[in-house]
């Protein structure tokens, strides 16, 4: 699904999953080459240490790395899949505040990626997100590993073998 980073925002805000979780996307990037996202604490997403539930920082982090692959290669005509593989979390300190972070994509990890879909068919790479609380404390810091195929790839190699 291509949309405008305005009409993405707000479906996302307003997805119930996020929504009840307070995960508030604060903005995408022009050409949604970022975001910045806000988890805020609540009493919906507190656990008994009176802190944000593990899951929901977990969960905040999840969708942001192929979502973005995706509209960047959907809006320049590929046929993709993306999604998320794998991911490392490490929680640092209990976030006992609000938390935000900003995930920017580089012109290198687009070409890297670009270049691979089209030699490839695919490409497989972890990303980092660090979540930082309001009084700019390190909470937790995750490694995001993002698959991504080229539905129109095709491996010459095998064609012209059979």
């Amino acid at each position: 699904m291509r949309v405008s980073e305005n009409r993405l925002k707000w479906i996302m805000r307003l997805y119930p999953p996020m929504l009840f979780q307070r995960i508030w996307v604060v903005k995408f990037e022009p050409g949604f080459r970022g975001v910045t996202v806000r988890v805020k604490k609540s009493f919906l997403n507190k656990n008994y240490n009176k802190s944000i539930f593990g899951g929901t920082i977990f969960s905040a982090a999840d969708p942001f790395y192929p979502v973005l692959f995706h509209q960047i290669f959907s809006n320049k005509g590929y046929r993709i899949i993306v999604w998320l593989k794998a991911c490392d979390i490490r929680y640092i300190k209990p976030a006992r505040t609000t938390l935000s972070f900003t995930i920017q994509l580089s012109d290198n990890d687009i070409t890297e990626a670009e270049n691979n879909l089209n030699r490839i068919g695919k490409n497989v790479k972890a990303y980092p997100i660090e979540m930082i609380d309001e009084n700019g404390i390190l909470c937790a810091s995750l490694l995001s590993e993002v698959y991504m195929r080229n539905l129109d790839y095709v491996d010459n190699k095998q064609t012209a073998a059979v």
